[in-house]
């Protein structure tokens, strides 16, 4: 008897588990007529491709919304990279995907309506399944033709093999990715009010912007390697450029911005962007409103102007007071409807000008904008060509350092603008050290008053600039004529300001303590000090570093400063000022965000590895960096402590080469060639750090740049390798015997060309080798003897002649 329980139990049990298989069907890739699925189980995928890469289904969008979309199934956030109907969700309750009899693909809102369908009706015996490409297919099975594909109607991505042709295009809100009529791929921003097009850049011709229009095919892919190519000449390379098993998209987003992701455990990596600057894209700020990157992007509203709709910045903004009536010319408008203008610096909107003017004097610009009702600003560029754009509308409004002009904006003369616009702020650029003797432009920010003599002064200043040595002098009388007469005008005081904005900054200790929140985050510490993030005037982030052990008295700390704040090189980070109180020393730079090279080449996280493209660059970089340290400064500048993490990198990882805090400053003598004499300097103790400093040091000779030529073959050799090379702890005997056997290893590597070997084996194989091997010979040639080491202006040459020669190199696999 209980041996028949037990059977009947035993049966029972199976029965139930049979039952529950056939309630909940097993996920497919391919589906037949008939097949639906209903909203309530958006859990369950419609469809997962064969080596469930990607899924298909139902994607939450709100409370109680949902889309139709294909998305990777890996990605936790859902991603969609392609939905059959954007922009109409459908019901959380009762609504549904179906495949017809007929072989329809058709989505029901709640109500029964048809939200989407694929308009395959009419034939029977089709399926649809979805490809292991991400593409959704719907085909006749007995011919294998594909009737319906997703691929052929993308909507904010593209996949990898799927193409990008002239009736196609990625759309995202405003924006669109698509071919324009002349062939050339393009993206647009077609708002409520404007359209304009913002990249490729459109102050440029097509040819400028390297692309060309005289390939009609019009096809854009994203292939698996990372790379996009385009017919009108675009290539564009992710940075984790090669690994073919990486997934990946090319997606345009909200911002207007176009991307390519690489897929990742958090949803995914950005390897490619078009944009490098956010306030390029147009329509983001809306109308009458200014679009900053501070390093993340603000808008704000144009002086005398408000927002439209506090939660919607790109309704843009409305002026503060009326606009002039009953009079054709508004110079001669009654005083309640009369002008002026307020000066917002290194800012301008985009298009809309009512002409343009070139060679016209600023006061000639200023008075022809006041005459005109449809006016409503002008810009004036301060390129020394006297060019005048009266604008009739203010769309694309961004502000930017590299700005080299200012608009005006026509305001009413009796509106007080005291209240809410910032005061003005100035930081200095300071001198260039080039050759030319050639002086950047000062970045002035907020907003003035436009000084009455605009244009004779705008002369002046730039007339003095060149001067150099008279500018000091005018510089001095402008200030002691301020400090004396107090009846000066106020236009001219602005115009003395201007000329002050040119030099190098002193800052004080309050300054620099309330910009860095009482010295709270810190980005880094050294042996010559700590460094601090910073905030001046409320929009400028900046790095400024408290210095250690500086001997140095009040005067002589001056005269180094000054020497620094004409040293102004793209490879070089920026220093802006500083700050001499007694015991407090500090230095302000630019801030780079991107960190320093050592987290990107040593760091434990694998996705910050560097392609060898950037690599390269950055090699690239430093070399010309220090070449322009020590062979084209109007003082020599020995570095002293060149290794990875004194090498930071920009958003676009470009080089910049950071911390001067130990570097000494020396008389130059010139010989012959121009190059650095070799007689030396002897400093007052070693300076750098273990595994990065030259045999000399050790030894108490007389230093001189080769010692940086040393210390930069050290870090030639880690990018190629992609790991440290020298212990920093080592003795320095040890140190000597094991640089000795590096040598001697690279001189084999050399001899057999055997270069594979050495690269660092995360970029799986995926590298330029003549690049590669270049820089291994020019590590062994700096690890001589100081006297037969190159110089860095002989290795920039090398490397730059193996960057042009090599333009698109052909990797390894």
């Amino acid at each position: 008897m209980m041996a028949r329980f037990a059977s009947l139990a035993i049966l029972y049990l199976i029965s139930h588990l049979l039952l529950r298989s056939s309630a909940a069907p097993s996920v497919q890739h391919t589906l037949g007529t008939g097949s639906s699925l209903s909203v309530e189980d958006h859990e369950r995928p419609f469809l997962v491709s064969q080596d469930a890469t990607f899924s298909c289904g139902f994607l939450q969008a709100g409370d109680n919304a949902f889309y139709f979309s294909v998305w990777f199934t890996a990605a936790k956030n859902r991603t969609a990279v392609w939905t059959a109907n954007p922009g109409a969700p459908v019901n959380g309750r009762v609504s549904s995907i179906s495949f017809s009899p007929e072989g329809q693909l058709a989505l029901a809102d709640a109500n029964g309506t048809t939200v989407w369908n694929s308009k395959t009706g009419g034939k029977r015996h089709l399926t649809v399944s979805l490809r292991d490409t991400g593409n959704l297919l719907i085909a006749d099975p007995s011919t294998g033709r594909a009737v319906w594909q997703s691929f052929d109607w993308p909507t904010d991505t593209l996949l990898p093999s799927q193409t990008l042709s002239k009736d196609k295009k990625l759309v995202a809100g405003y924006y669109a990715l698509y071919y324009d009529n002349d062939n050339v791929l393009r993206l647009l921003y077609d708002g409520p009010e404007i359209a304009s097009i913002y990249w490729p850049n459109p102050d440029h011709n097509v040819f400028d912007n390297g692309r060309t229009n005289y390939n009609s095919s019009r096809v854009g892919v994203l292939d698996h390697t990372g790379v996009f190519l385009s017919s009108d000449n675009l290539r564009v390379e992710a940075s984790d450029l090669g690994a073919a098993s990486v997934k990946r998209r090319l997606t345009i987003e909200q911002d207007g911005n176009v991307r390519i992701y690489s897929l990742n455990a958090a949803g995914g990596t950005v390897t490619w962007a078009a944009l490098k600057q956010p306030c390029s894209v147009h329509g983001l700020c809306g109308k009458n409103a200014l679009c900053e990157y501070q390093p993340s992007l603000r808008c704000s509203c144009a002086p005398g102007y408000e927002m439209v709709d506090r939660q919607d910045w790109r309704k843009g903004c409305k002026p503060t007071f009326s606009l002039p009536t009953g009079t054709t010319n508004c110079s001669e408008a009654p005083a309640s409807e009369r002008f002026t203008f307020v000066q917002v610096a290194a800012t301008d909107f985009y298009g809309y000008d009512l002409g343009f003017n070139q060679s016209v004097t600023f006061e000639y610009c200023k008075s022809m904008c006041l005459k005109m009702c449809s006016c409503a600003a002008f810009a004036y560029r301060l390129d020394g060509r006297g060019n005048c754009f009266p604008k009739g509308v203010l769309f694309n409004g961004y502000t930017s350092p590299a700005f080299p002009g200012s608009i005006y904006l026509k305001v009413r003369s009796d509106l007080n603008l005291n209240a809410t616009a910032p005061q003005l702020s100035v930081h200095a650029t300071g001198l260039a050290c080039n050759r030319n003797g050639s002086r950047t432009a000062p970045t002035i920010r907020g907003h003035v008053r436009t000084p009455s003599g605009g244009t004779k002064w705008s002369y002046f200043f730039a007339f003095a600039a060149v001067l150099g040595f008279l500018e000091l002098l005018i510089v001095a009388a402008a200030w002691w004529f301020l400090s004396s007469q107090e009846s000066i005008p106020s236009s001219l005081q602005a115009g003395y300001r201007l000329v002050m904005a040119t030099q190098f900054r002193r800052f004080t200790y309050r300054e620099l303590k309330d910009a860095t929140g009482n010295f709270n985050e810190e980005l880094g510490r050294g042996g010559s000090g700590v460094v601090y993030r910073g905030v001046l005037d409320k929009t400028t982030v900046v790095a400024v570093k408290k210095l250690t052990n500086v001997v140095q008295g009040e005067e002589e700390f001056w005269e180094e400063m000054t020497v620094f704040g004409r040293i102004n090189h793209i490879n070089l980070v920026r220093i802006w000022g500083f700050c001499s109180e007694g015991k407090h020393k500090l230095l302000v730079y630019e801030y780079v965000e991107n960190e320093s090279l050592d987290r990107h080449l040593f760091g434990k996280d694998i996705g910050k590895s560097l392609a060898w493209s950037e690599r390269f660059k950055i090699a690239l970089g430093t070399a010309r960096g220090l070449a322009y340290l020590h062979h084209e400064c109007l003082e020599w500048v020995i570095h002293c402590d060149v290794k990875p993490e004194n090498i930071l990198l920009t958003r676009d990882l470009d080089a910049k080469i950071a911390d001067f805090g130990l570097a000494k400053l020396s008389g130059r003598n010139p010989i012959g060639n121009g190059d650095v004499a070799d007689t030396g300097v002897q400093l007052s103790h070693m300076r750098g750090t273990m595994g990065y400093m030259a045999p000399e040091w050790a030894l108490g000779l007389p230093v001189d740049a080769k010692v940086d030529v040393y210390s930069y073959s050290i870090v030639l050799l880690e990018i190629v390798i992609g790991s440290r090379i020298s212990d920093q702890t080592t003795t320095d005997g040890a140190e000597r015997l094991e640089m000795w056997q590096i040598a001697q290893a690279l001189k084999q590597v050399v001899a057999s060309g055997d270069i594979m070997s050495l690269v660092d084996n995360r970029l799986n194989g995926q590298f330029n080798p003549r690049q590669a091997m270049e820089m291994v010979k020019i590590s062994l040639s700096c690890m001589e003897e100081r006297s037969n080491r190159p110089t860095m202006d002989d290795i920039s040459k090398a490397l730059t002649a193996c960057d042009d020669e090599d333009e698109h190199p052909a990797y390894l696999s």
